[in-house]
């Protein structure tokens, strides 16, 4: 069977989603479809991430199917993980898909899995890629933004405000557990500028004894009300809220905010980042750059190759946390 190979670049570009949804992944696609039909690409949608890489659910991007999703949350194109794409025989179904169309291109917008997934198909066929990060986390390394944290944080303010309302009313104190199964990005950032008094995040160690003691030292001073922003990979959250009750003597509770971090319109600045990361991802494939991952760093968009991603780990920013320590002691 016949590769794909820089040399006979094929004019088909097919974009697709993978992994968690984000906000901010809509953008990515209008704009992706839009500026690779500038530079001479006829530009395809994979519909159902993976999955719809291998069953073969890929449409040319109309200008129809690209009108009016940019306002919108999650992915319109849907998104999936299959356990069918780690097989060779499903991954050549998928590539005799993209050779029936012409398509000699991939851009995926996702998280470090869908780059893996991608980076294997790149091995056995040979057909290019460029990777656009998109998870809340914010955990993919080599780039300091991913899309979707902006919209994310924007969301979990929004709630944590309004909770705010309620714990001063009462006198309460409110645990807000975030998402974050082994990256506490969202729950630091969200503490730190919802003003907490408590955050707890895999990254650093607690005292709650510490903690105790500065609170009732507040409380004495005429402190009211308390607001703890928890990640859920501490699994914390239902021990702390009890903790509160019995060691303050506050009536406290527990708020998980669940889902609707990944959901919302689009905030301005992930609008045009995704913009920004779309036309690097296209740049980077007409320049022959076969599979590397769209980085933002230091306010520059550049881009690594995918092995900096499978490769490394990520690191959390030192300055935050160091700004988020005191909250955990």
């Amino acid at each position: 069977m016949k590769e794909f190979s820089p040399s006979d670049m094929s004019q088909g570009l097919a974009i697709m989603t993978s992994g968690g949804d984000s906000a901010g992944m809509n953008p990515a696609v209008k704009c992706s479809v839009e500026y690779a039909r500038k530079q001479g690409f006829k530009p395809f949608l994979i519909y159902d991430g993976l999955r719809g890489l291998i069953d073969d659910n890929i449409v040319e991007a109309s200008r129809e199917l690209c009108s009016g999703i940019l306002h919108r949350g999650g992915t319109v194109l849907r998104s999936s993980r299959s356990k069918r794409f780690f097989e060779y025989q499903y991954r050549q179904q998928a590539f005799e898909n993209l050779q029936r169309r012409g398509i000699g291109n991939l851009i995926v917008i996702g998280g470090d899995g869908s780059f893996s997934a991608l980076n294997q198909f790149y091995a056995d066929f040979k057909v290019p890629f460029a990777g656009i990060p998109a998870t809340i986390d914010n955990d993919i390394p080599g780039t300091d933004y991913c899309l979707g944290v902006d919209t994310a944080l924007n969301m979990i303010r929004q709630s944590v405000d309004s909770i705010r309302d309620t714990a001063t009313s009462f006198s309460r104190a409110f645990v807000i557990e975030v998402m974050g199964r082994h990256c506490g990005y969202l729950a630091m950032v969200s503490a730190l500028s919802s003003g907490a008094e408590i955050c707890l995040i895999p990254e650093i160690p607690y005292d709650l004894d510490s903690i105790g003691a500065r609170l009732i030292e507040e409380k004495k001073n005429g402190r009211s009300y308390v607001l703890a922003i928890v990640a859920e990979g501490t699994r914390m959250s239902e021990h702390l809220t009890r903790w509160l009750t019995d060691s303050l003597n506050m009536d406290a509770r527990l708020t998980v905010l669940g889902h609707v971090q990944r959901g919302g319109s689009p905030t301005v600045h992930d609008r045009i980042m995704a913009y920004k990361f779309a036309v690097a991802a296209v740049e980077s494939l007409k320049s022959g750059n076969p599979n590397a991952i769209m980085t933002f760093r230091d306010g520059s968009f550049g881009s690594v190759p995918i092995e900096t991603v499978t490769g490394s780990k990520y690191k959390m920013d030192a300055d935050l946390l160091k700004l988020c320590k005191p909250l955990a002691t």
